[in-house]
Formats: C-alpha cells, structure tokens, sequence
C-alpha cells in the first residue's frame, strides 16, 4: 500500500543529509555505488518499532550479504535514538530527522502530518539511486521480513 504521495518505484530517490546517532551527517547521494534500504519508523522504544528494527537486526546478514546498506529513520532526536540503538544494539545506523522536522519523511511521502511522526515506510533504492521497491503499512501493521527479502532479491 502506498500513501498517495509516497516516492513510487522507478523515481529518483530524493537525496538528503541527516545526522546518525553521533551527530555524523549521512548523505543518500554520498551513498552511490551501494544499494540502500531506507526504513522509516515512527518512535524509538515503542512497541512495533522495536520488534521491526530487532527483526531486521537479526537479519542483517540478509542486506549485508548483498551489498546493502540499512538505514532506519525517525523523527525522534538523535539522543534517544543513540540510547535506543545502545540499548537494542543495531549493526544499522539510524538517522535523526528531527530538523526541519520530518522534513526527509515528507519529501519520501510518509510524514504523519497530523502527529508529526514517521509512517513505516521502506524504500530499496538502487546503487544509481533509484527507487526500486516500496511499501508503506497503516498505523499498527508492521512490516514484512519476507517482502524485504523478495525485494532484495530482485536487484
């Protein structure tokens, strides 16, 4: 399910530079070269989230394996998502989107406007930078380990 302005598949990746957990800006387009998987999520230390985020942990391997990069994404500052990844011990980086606030979410099309929070919206984009596969759940529903899977094959 896509949200109605949500980048589809096919389009350019919309670049951007956002800081991980220790202040270290991360930019998309520096990134070129290597495929990405983007995974938008709502709230650290929440209760979906967390499941997601520690599903896609004891997975690594399947991203890795194949040359890509996994970065999780969130409105919430960057010290909470340092302590949450210190607490739940990530082998991914997460990426604050705090300010502008949710700016990265709305150019990608899943900012919750309303609450201000990320959708959990996931985005394989390709080493040129393209958006490749997307999927973009409803408040509640996490997502699938085997769709990612799916999408990683496909590259």
């Amino acid at each position: 399910m896509h949200g109605p302005t949500a980048v589809a598949p096919g389009r350019a990746a919309p670049d951007f530079e956002l800081p991980d957990t220790h202040g270290t800006p991360v930019r998309l387009s520096a990134l070129r070269g290597t495929p990405v998987t983007l995974v938008f999520f709502p709230f650290v230390f929440s209760g979906i989230c967390t499941s997601e985020l520690c599903e896609l942990r004891d997975n690594l391997a399947d991203f890795t394996a194949r040359g890509v990069r996994l970065l999780g994404v969130s409105t919430d500052a960057m010290f909470a998502q340092r302590a949450w990844a210190e607490a739940e011990g990530f082998g991914f980086d997460l990426l604050s989107d705090f300010w502008p606030h949710g700016a990265v979410a709305r150019a990608y099309g899943v900012l919750d406007e309303g609450s201000g929070h990320a959708l959990r919206g996931s985005f394989l984009i390709d080493a040129d930078g393209v958006v490749r596969w997307s999927v973009v759940n409803p408040r509640g529903q996490a997502r699938d380990l085997a769709a990612y899977r799916a999408a990683l094959d496909s590259l």
